[in-house]
């Protein structure tokens, strides 16, 4: 065979694949012609060939909670349009239909078609815990309902300026004032052989988390979180726990050395405590401890819910000052401030510092060369990187055990369950802002949010 017939019979061969594609595409083009085309637009519904609709609904996945746009749709086709826009990995399902997107890390996006929908649905995380936390939501089904998309600026397109302005417009308001306040300290009364007693009494109280935004936080004494309590080493101590709950409770000693009858873990160490039953602690301090005391029922939920404090034994600010040993170049030798600082990523109570979001976390301030010993407590479900953009800490204790080489540090990561206590003294005036080094934690196109407050040095 000549090499021009050679290549004749390759150029026929490759028209007649050719023309083999283009007929499968007319055929493909054809097929979903007959189908109808899904569209993906938030909150969108459109008919397909066979006038039955589909409705595509905007799912947004955070720490901890499932946002839809919108919330109601009319009978018929739904699609979820599923965002993870947390940090964490998170995946959505519908169990009544056993229909799930794959765990998806922080950024990504999936389709989840779910058929026909004639009536309501539960959307969850699957993930160990995320449900309890508060990733659960419901989509309504009403004939009433257009499948509209509910009005959403955070997830709209802003121009830079309108970004500008609302960012400013956040920043402004800070510190914004709400109804409560956290980790107040707590005067123990005595009895006559010297016993510091403490009482605290768990319910459910309106809390009101930022401006505007009210949810039921469990609380101890009407407070998220509760109680701030001081002893000594060497103190007889009986903290009085009284459940208004509606479920029971228990209360663990968390970081503290007590006898295993007042670890509060029931029903191993005691009886659940009862809803309208009351449980004395009662133990002597023998070590110095930042320990926090919080539920160990249910704890998931009621942890994250607001069920936590601290409980701090000893003197720490000697401690801290001592173990320093002079790095601080504080002015006085002394600590002027003891801050505890919770963090809270979960429940109901969210993204938080002290029970509080930005902008109504409460800011700090310093004076030029003092000292602040700062005790972060971590009860949530997350990690936490905390920042100060100004100065760097003196690390000096891990979990209420002061280190033997303290160490310098601007970002330290409190995993859940850690205590870590740094020194901060003063050396530069102005506004340093605080928050956590997870950014979707601190900041939104909208502007900072969450775990965010402010160092204020004069």
């Amino acid at each position: 065979m000549s090499e021009q017939q050679s290549k004749k019979n390759l150029l026929a061969s490759g028209n007649a694949m050719f023309s083999l594609m283009m007929l499968a595409v007319i055929a493909m083009v054809t097929a979903i012609g007959a189908i109808g085309v899904v569209s993906v637009a938030k909150g969108s519904t459109v008919s397909s060939s066979g006038g039955s609709s589909v409705t595509t609904v905007s799912v947004t996945l955070t720490e901890f909670a499932v946002t839809l746009s919108p919330t109601t749709v009319p009978p018929g086709k739904v699609v979820l349009n599923v965002h993870n826009a947390g940090a964490a990995e998170h995946n959505l399902a519908v169990p009544s239909l056993n229909k799930r997107t794959p765990n998806l890390p922080a950024g990504e996006h999936a389709l989840l078609e779910l058929g026909d929908v004639n009536s309501g649905i539960e959307l969850i995380c699957e993930i160990t815990g995320h449900k309890d936390s508060g990733m659960v939501a419901t989509l309504g089904v009403s004939e009433s309902a257009s499948g509209a998309a509910s009005t959403d600026s955070t997830m709209a397109p802003m121009t830079n300026e309108e970004m500008d302005k609302a960012m400013e417009a956040v920043a402004k308001q800070f510190p914004a004032k709400t109804t409560g306040l956290g980790a107040q300290e707590l005067e123990p009364t005595i009895e006559a052989d010297g016993t510091k007693v403490w009482n605290l009494t768990a319910k459910i109280v309106d809390w009101e988390v930022e401006p505007g935004k009210m949810v039921k936080g469990w609380s101890y004494n009407g407070q998220i979180p509760g109680p701030t309590m001081h002893a000594n080493v060497g103190d007889k101590i009986k903290l009085v726990l009284k459940n208004e709950l509606p479920e029971s409770t228990s209360l663990h000693l968390h970081g503290i050395r007590v006898p295993n009858s007042m670890d509060g873990v029931d029903p191993y160490t005691q009886k659940a405590i009862k809803p309208g039953e009351t449980f004395n602690y009662e133990w002597t301090a023998v070590e110095p401890a930042v320990g926090m005391y919080h539920s160990h029922h249910n704890a998931q939920v009621q942890i994250p819910n607001g069920l936590a404090g601290a409980l701090i034994i000893g003197d720490y600010k000697s401690m801290a000052m001592k173990a320093a040993a002079g790095k601080t170049k504080d002015k006085d030798g002394k600590v002027e401030q003891e801050v505890v600082m919770t963090l809270n990523d979960a429940g109901t109570i969210g993204l938080s510092l002290n029970g509080k979001s930005f902008p109504a976390t409460t800011p700090y301030a310093m004076k030029l060369g003092e000292t602040m010993l700062v005790h972060y407590y971590n009860e949530g479900l997350m990690s936490h990187p905390m920042h100060m953009h100004q100065p760097h800490g003196l690390v000096v204790a891990k979990d209420g055990k002061m280190l033997e080489s303290p160490f310098w540090s601007d970002t330290i990561n409190v995993a859940p369950g850690e205590r870590w206590s740094v020194l901060y003294t003063a050396q530069d005036k102005g506004v340093w802002a605080w928050h956590c080094h997870i950014l979707t934690h601190a900041e939104t196109s909208s502007g900072m949010k969450w775990m965010v407050t402010a160092l204020i040095v004069s």
